[in-house]
């Protein structure tokens, strides 16, 4: 029930959709086609409304029936630990479907002579998955601590912040110490790992190393330097040789 559960149950609701929407524009499925999405209002009227978009409609109802299937097909008893992990779930499948719907956006392609664009047809694109996870990474640093009620609803351990939205990524659990081994939570710890002395973020080794320390090592790098193109068509490199510095966490 952490919050990197969440994050995983987002993702994998957010995937559904895509493929789904996708697959319904690409013709790959009987049950849908391109998306029947209405028409902006802020479009310039001579602009056409059509092409055929990414089915974010269809894929949004597929993935709410198949996703949640798994969690409604049981009943928990109320208050209990099994009922909060189910309401966590759902709510996370929730944020993750959200998510994409949120990130889908109008895409136009220019008609005309030499590109004169006298014309444009515009439809419903998604965006890029990247930017999906990018958005779902930001609802993880900020998943809000819950808990199951007697009435079996949850609520926030701590009232001072505000109730989480549909969009946003809930957890019941505290995560685990990753930085130690743990084969029960799936953790593999972080002593032996490469790390980046000079880094601030999660990769530098203030960080990975959780406060133990890491030793300094020298490393021999064989890379291809001094690359010529010869006619033709082939290219032919030398091999270069580097003594670098590596860190690894204690």
């Amino acid at each position: 029930g952490s919050r990197e559960t969440a994050f995983t149950y987002a993702v994998s609701a957010a995937g559904v959709v895509n493929a789904i929407s996708r697959a319904c524009r690409e013709g790959e499925l009987s049950s849908c086609g391109c998306s029947r999405t209405a028409r902006p209002k802020d479009l310039p009227r001579d602009w056409l409304w059509g092409g055929c978009g990414d089915n974010v409609e269809y894929g949004y109802r597929f993935a709410k029936e198949f996703v949640d299937a798994k969690e409604r097909e049981k009943n928990y008893v109320r208050g209990s630990e099994e009922q909060a992990r189910m309401l966590m779930n759902l709510q996370n499948n929730e944020a993750g479907r959200r998510a994409v719907y949120k990130l889908a956006d109008v895409a136009c392609k220019c008609h005309g002579v030499s590109g004169s664009c006298s014309l444009k047809t515009c439809w419903l694109q998604l965006a890029d998955f990247r930017k999906v996870g990018d958005l779902l990474k930001e609802k993880y640093a900020s998943a809000a601590a819950m808990r199951i009620s007697r009435k079996g609803k949850l609520e926030l351990v701590n009232n001072r912040f505000n109730m989480p939205t549909q969009e946003d990524l809930v957890y019941v659990d505290p995560s685990p110490d990753y930085c130690l081994r743990n084969e029960t939570t799936g953790s593999l710890g972080t002593q032996g790992r490469l790390c980046n002395k000079t880094s601030e973020g999660m990769d530098g080794c203030e960080l990975m190393c959780c406060g133990r320390g890491y030793d300094q090592f020298k490393s021999v790098q064989v890379e291809r330097c001094h690359c010529k193109f010869h006619w033709c068509c082939y290219v032919k490199c030398k091999k270069c040789t580097e003594i670098v510095d590596q860190y690894v966490c204690k």
